[in-house]
């Protein structure tokens, strides 16, 4: 799992990625963000591989396999983000887990995932300590990438003979969802023996004894008990379940300084549980940075983004939750939310799919964005499983109006197809740095010559805001040449891009209505330069991706 930082410099050397420029002002609407499973990643500590008694007798793929919040520090430091235009850090819930593993139906199953909270308030002992936490953020930070936690409202970990069902006023614990209509789909535990929290409830509850008995043994009950009654009393909020996990969420955004929040299963709560999530996590976030002047990054916008299983970014601001009855999630303390139509609509041609989402976003979404991806940890139909097309899927997702979700391993062909697992677990195997290292020979391609594609879309991506956030406009068929242009405020970008155009001798690509004659343009894919005449340039022909911008012109960073 591990790729020491010199081999991967002389990967990157070897392989050609070019050097970072400086970035335009970031836009949420244009954010690339790395999603990755923390303990998949990459392994940084070998002393946190199996804490709370846990052990190596995991079903395949469904056990700790040792990543790190050391391990993410290590690359964050080792500029491999950077490398790739990333700006965004999404890691799998960090909090403390479950104990036990128990099994689905698919194998013994631990909570390496980060879905089964056992104890909201610290950092799972697999993962690190609080302070591995921080120092994970803090270097986000200094390289102006910005990180979201991801927020799981909806339920607790699963039973199991060490962890104990939450108290009934707390959770039910049946019956399961049938998923026909809002109560069947919210009053209603996801799957058998994964106890959905009472979020609609305004009953004031007492925290559980286990959880009490646990602080008490960590030295740190009264100082917990006395941070929640000082919040219940400032807010006013009744004792109630829901109000007990947004104070435990905010925590970390007032602690360390936390983006923004990832929602996990939103569409199984009550939409008016996010707004006031997301009152109490600003609230935060103001103390921070309050606290933290000369460390706040950019506006410092706290944003937030929705998983609403199924959404599609053609619904726009209406979500039918089955009886009639729909939800509009941006009205209820959502940026964004998460497409799950690209992997469908990726299968159409790129002017179909560019020209669909630029009229979404700039039409019936207006002010609001999606983010979009091709394969998740969750979906078991991504768009290209066995990696066979992994430069069409690259160009597709990071060219895509909208914010763009790399999973992690996209960038080099990471396998999403592994035969000797079941279910969602052939989804995430581990980060496959020994493939990269070795620049592994795949049927058509090496995974260098994949990762250094993703590296170019991306930093060209992270320099433009006009990509994701611009409006589209097709130039031309032959090839097929479009462009990206943006103006907000002190923001003015334009960008022509070219995709699939043959190779092997000078190609004219055109640029007629987005730059004038004479007009200096750097291709950020070849490194070359040219200048416009007669409405068009004159590239080498050396790439069948060219990606066009004006020469020298670079807004410093960010950050």
């Amino acid at each position: 799992m591990k790729l020491h930082a010199l081999a991967f410099s002389l990967l990157l050397a070897a392989i050609g990625t070019p050097a970072l420029a400086a970035p335009k002002p970031f836009l949420w609407e244009n954010a690339t963000v790395y999603f990755m499973i923390t303990d998949r990643f990459q392994n940084g500590d070998t002393g946190n591989d199996l804490a709370y008694g846990r052990k190596g007798d995991a079903a395949p793929l469904r056990g700790m396999m040792g990543g790190d919040l050391k391990g993410v520090t290590a690359k964050i430091r080792e500029g491999y983000f950077d490398s790739l235009g990333v700006n965004v850090l999404w890691l799998t819930p960090p909090v403390e887990q479950i104990h036990a593993g128990t099994d689905e139906g698919t194998g013994k199953t631990y909570g390496f995932h980060g879905y089964w909270a056992r104890d909201w308030t610290a950092v799972d002992a697999n993962l690190g300590t609080e302070q591995d936490f921080r120092a994970m953020v803090d270097a986000a930070h200094a390289r102006g990438i910005r990180v979201l936690l991801d927020v799981v409202m909806n339920h607790t970990g699963p039973v199991t003979d060490t962890d104990t069902v939450w108290p009934s006023g707390w959770v039910r614990t049946e019956p399961t969802c049938t998923y026909k209509d809002a109560p069947t789909t919210t009053l209603c535990t996801l799957v058998p023996n994964l106890p959905d929290v009472r979020t609609e409830s305004d009953t004031p509850v007492e925290l559980p004894d286990f959880l009490a008995a646990k602080w008490k043994l960590e030295g740190r009950y009264e100082r917990e008990v006395k941070e929640l009654d000082e919040f219940f009393a400032r807010t006013g909020y009744p004792r109630a379940p829901r109000y007990y996990l947004m104070k435990w969420h905010a925590d970390w955004v007032r602690k360390y300084g936390i983006d923004g929040f990832r929602g996990d299963t939103v569409k199984h709560t009550q939409p008016g549980v996010w707004k006031e999530l997301r009152a109490v996590a600003e609230a935060a976030h103001t103390d921070w940075k309050r606290a933290n002047p000369s460390r706040v990054l950019g506006d410092a916008k706290f944003f937030m983004v929705a998983e609403v299983y199924n959404y599609n970014i053609v619904h726009g601001h209406k979500f039918d939750m089955g009886g009639g009855e729909y939800w509009d999630f941006y009205d209820n303390g959502f940026d964004s939310l998460i497409n799950f139509g690209l992997v469908h609509d990726a299968k159409q041609d790129y002017e179909s799919l560019f020209s669909k989402y630029s009229a979404q976003l700039h039409g019936p979404l207006k002010g609001y964005s999606v983010l979009n991806y091709i394969d998740s940890h969750d979906d078991g139909n991504p768009l290209d499983p066995s990696r066979n097309k992994p430069l069409e899927t690259a160009s597709k997702l990071l060219l895509a109006p909208g914010a763009a979700q790399i999973y992690y391993g996209d960038e080099t062909a990471r396998r999403l197809d592994w035969p000797q697992a079941e279910g969602d677990a052939k989804l995430r195997s581990d980060m496959n740095w020994q493939e990269l290292a070795q620049n592994a020979q795949r049927d058509g391609y090496r995974i260098a010559e994949v990762r250094q594609h993703w590296s170019k879309l991306g930093q060209f991506r992270q320099l433009h805001p006009a990509i994701g956030a611009g409006e589209h406009a097709k130039l031309a068929d032959q090839p097929y040449t479009f462009t990206r242009t943006l103006k907000r405020g002190a923001i003015d970008d334009k960008v022509v891009i070219a995709l699939e155009a043959p190779t092997g001798k000078p190609l004219p690509v055109s640029v007629a209505g987005v730059f004038k004659d004479d007009a200096k343009l750097r291709d950020h894919y070849s490194g070359a330069s040219y200048s416009v005449k007669g409405g068009k340039v004159l590239t080498t022909g050396r790439y069948a991706t060219i990606l066009l911008a004006p020469a020298a012109k670079e807004a410093r960073r960010d950050n």
